[in-house]
């Protein structure tokens, strides 16, 4: 069954390049183009696409506007994040609004691939060292929503004394084998407990889980 892929940017060439290196692979189809994030929101609707890859500088309505939309609409499509720098606010912006990951638009073909293969497959492709220079650059320049931060104390007390371990861990960047060792459990027990804390905390993956402990300040920028 082919990965079905919805491309969101606002320059045609872009998307032809990208829809070329997609059509050479067997398992993946593109079902549409997006020139802006207000075609992008429609779109994801009605095509129900796999994976979203998402421009953040658009007009009409940009990329972090347009995730904001297909996230709260329940779309099951995961989002990409295309980005010129790879220390752009707006990507901290979008991942908070719900995105999977991010890659740069220079991104390789195969690295492109295999990013939307990992992204359908439920997991994140921002590696989480990558993702805690993110937040350690911007977290402190973009206020949050008025009551996130109480409501993120409350489904830390839902969590177990090893869960939180757990979600402390992971917020400092470790893989499930790294947070293993420094736990001294099995890297099966680690994935368990990562599955669970996206359930309790009502996450979408291993991205939103570092996220939420930085704005719940489990995690402070610099240090434990």
């Amino acid at each position: 069954m082919s990965i079905r892929v919805l491309l969101v940017d606002d320059q045609p060439l872009l998307r032809l390049g990208f829809r070329m290196i997609l059509s050479t692979q067997p398992d993946m189809d593109v079902v549409g183009e997006a020139g802006d994030g207000v075609q992008a929101v429609a779109m994801a609707a009605a095509l129900a696409p796999d994976v979203v890859l998402m421009d953040v500088r658009m007009p009409v309505a940009d990329g972090i506007e347009a995730t904001r939309g297909i996230v709260g609409s329940g779309s099951a499509a995961r989002i990409l994040v295309l980005t010129t720098f790879d220390l752009d606010e707006y990507v901290w912006a979008a991942l908070r609004a719900g995105a999977s990951g991010f890659l740069l638009k220079d991104v390789q073909p195969a690295d492109l691939t295999g990013a939307i293969r990992s992204v359908a497959a439920g997991d994140a492709v921002v590696a989480p060292r990558v993702t805690r220079r993110l937040i350690d650059a911007f977290a402190g320049h973009l206020p949050d929503p008025a009551g996130e931060v109480s409501e993120a104390e409350r489904l830390l007390e839902g969590l177990t004394v090893r869960e939180r371990e757990v979600l402390v861990e992971v917020a400092r960047g470790r893989s499930n084998l790294e947070v293993a060792a420094v736990l001294s459990l099995s890297e099966a027990t680690v994935k368990t407990h990562v599955g669970r804390l996206l359930m309790k905390l009502g996450l979408r993956d291993r991205v939103q889980v570092v996220v939420f402990a930085y704005e719940a300040g489990v995690v402070r920028r610099g240090g434990s």
